[in-house]
């Protein structure tokens, strides 16, 4: 399909029927029967926050969870679930998310999304592209229905392409670009679109999780996400909100050297709840100076 036609981009750190036997040969009868955490992912029977007739695999609360989103690597000993970008491939007999960068441009594609989409790029009143300064990102235009139906064509065929390699879910980030936009943006654009993004995943037998945004936590059964992937909620103190909504279904990023709240206090505080890793801040490959990987 044409999105999985771009160059390979690098992955970055942010603060059915068939789908159905694939994951089958993936994870295997004894996990979609139900099993324990340590064993792997089930399903969850209480379907609240997806329609009726969804039928995905929800991750288990508290398995060992590897973010691997700057690159693949073998996962260590224990880990059951990573998360990698959408152009790696998953990891064998594990539970695996999809990091799709959904909001706004991933690095180095905004040469392309200037040269065919340019009017779904969020620009000020100068005409000039609205920027993440922290990661050199132009945001994603939101903020009309017809846009949002043009966005999802794009955004969609990624996710449909997570499917097709064999990912078990999908997290969509940037979910929070409206705070980053100098008002252009709204809670209600953001949610609009998340909303579209969670139907498509659903369609595709995928569950979808939540990327950070506590704004929208209360938001998150009408979006129809399924769990949550957030970055330093113990530095943010909201790792029981997450907890709280999602049933323990979080994946829990605490990075090296950022904030006051150390690791081992992270693991106390909610690592009985939540599943927490600990990586470096570009959440590079192992053997890569500077790779840091720790589980509570």
């Amino acid at each position: 399909m044409a999105a999985r036609d771009l160059p390979p981009l690098p992955g970055r750190r942010r603060t059915a029927g068939g789908v159905a036997a694939l994951v089958t040969a993936v994870l295997g009868a004894s996990v979609l029967s139900g099993c324990a955490a340590e064993d792997g992912p089930s399903r969850d029977a209480a379907a609240e926050k997806t329609p009726a007739s969804v039928d995905v695999l929800l991750p288990a609360a508290g398995m060992a969870f590897d973010y691997q989103i700057g690159g693949r690597y073998p996962p260590a000993d224990g880990v059951r679930a990573v998360s990698r970008d959408r152009e790696d491939e998953p990891a064998p007999g594990l539970y695996n998310v999809c990091y799709v960068n959904a909001f706004q441009t991933q690095p180095g594609a905004l040469d392309w999304w200037q040269d065919d989409h340019p009017d779904l790029l969020l620009t000020d009143d100068d005409g000039e592209p609205v920027i993440d300064e922290g990661w050199d990102e132009v945001l994603l235009d939101t903020s009309t229905a017809a846009k949002r139906e043009q966005l999802a064509e794009i955004v969609g065929e990624w996710i449909d392409g997570c499917a097709e390699s064999g990912f078990q879910a999908v997290e969509p980030d940037n979910l929070d670009s409206f705070e980053r936009s100098g008002g252009r943006l709204t809670k209600a654009h953001n949610e609009a679109f998340a909303r579209t993004l969670a139907e498509r995943a659903h369609g595709d037998g995928l569950a979808i999780g939540q990327k950070n945004t506590t704004d929208l936590l209360d938001r998150h059964s009408a979006i129809g996400f399924d769990f949550a992937v957030t970055e330093e909620c113990a530095q943010f103190d909201e790792c029981d909100a997450y907890a709280d909504a999602y049933d323990g279904r979080v994946f829990a990023i605490e990075y090296e050297g950022e904030g006051d709240v150390g690791f081992d206090e992270s693991c106390s505080a909610w690592g009985d709840r939540i599943s927490l890793v600990l990586r470096d801040l570009d959440v590079l490959p192992e053997g890569e100076k500077g790779y840091v990987f720790r589980l509570c």
